[in-house]
């Protein structure tokens, strides 16, 4: 039942932005372009993912057989490492635009989808790896949906490389990135708010764009880490640590919360909008007073 709720929130919300977006698709700023592709990566889960677990939920059993759990855990994880991705590029790019104004002007669209071929590209890699015979997928211990088999690493030195590059590369790499980018950003912005405020109107509300972009990238992946850290604990100790040492009740409990990071995306879109547009409506009656002093003069 909790499947089916996050399942529904996800579709939905991811759904929404992604149609609100392709509304407006030309007009979207490249950190906006890249947004997008978060949900994009969130409705996939909701979408390829959901119905697998949620049937096999109900059946107390995984009902799809090897080749269905190996498509569930493949779309699991390729998607799961796209929204990773994507959102180290975008702390990337909040990075260079908050503490490097000159970036912000040669960065033009293309770029970000020149980005967006990497990143799934990164993600198709890393997620087709395990079919190559190096790595696998394999059920949970508790029976009802599929992931990497983590348990490689018990098996053999091979297992334990495997497992060791997807942790680095898919997981402690682009996490540090993100910590890096978004400590930078704040210290940044804490010795420039004073500055700003001297500025025209026109760089003040610019700056307000760019903070509002960069307050939606740090709560999406503060809110994508929070959910995945907890899984990724117990995936580790499953690895490395002693055989069946994480108690099979223990571990649904990480598996749920990560499964509902695709819900927490578009309520973080639609709060920091509301936000956002209180402060703009703000902005605009300041310039419609200016413009209407200016025609009386």
């Amino acid at each position: 039942f909790f499947f089916i709720f996050i399942g529904i929130l996800s579709t939905l919300g991811n759904g929404y932005v992604i149609f609100m977006s392709s509304k407006r698709k030309k007009k979207l700023r490249p950190a906006e372009i890249m947004t997008v592709n978060l949900a994009v990566c969130d409705f996939g889960i909701s979408v390829v993912g959901k119905p697998f677990s949620i049937i096999s939920f109900f059946s107390h059993r995984w009902v799809f057989g090897w080749i269905g759990c190996r498509w569930y855990g493949w779309a699991g994880f390729f998607f799961g490492c796209g929204s990773l991705i994507t959102m180290t590029a975008v702390s990337l790019d909040r990075y260079l635009k908050i503490c490097h104004l000159s970036y912000g002007t040669w960065l033009k669209r293309h770029h970000a989808f020149i980005c967006l071929a990497i990143i799934w590209a990164y993600a198709m890699f890393w997620a087709t790896v395990p079919f190559a015979g190096v790595g696998s997928y394999a059920p949970e211990p508790f029976g009802t949906s599929c992931t990497l088999d983590w348990w490689l690493a018990q098996a053999s030195v091979a297992g334990q490389a495997f497992i060791l590059s997807i942790l680095f590369f898919c997981l402690l790499f682009p996490t540090a990135v993100i910590v890096f980018s978004y400590v930078k950003i704040i210290l940044k912005v804490k010795s420039s708010t004073k500055e700003v405020a001297h500025y025209d109107t026109r760089i003040q509300n610019s700056h307000i764009l760019e903070m509002k972009l960069t307050k939606v990238a740090m709560l999406i992946c503060a809110g994508f880490l929070i959910a995945w850290i907890p899984y990724a604990v117990v995936s580790v100790w499953s690895a490395f640590g002693q055989p069946d040492s994480v108690p099979i009740q223990f571990s649904v409990v990480p598996t749920l919360l990560a499964k509902s990071a695709a819900m927490y995306n578009p309520i973080i879109y639609q709060v920091i909008d509301c936000k956002f547009a209180c402060c703009r409506s703000g902005g605009l009656k300041t310039l419609q007073k200016k413009s209407s002093l200016n025609k009386s003069r």
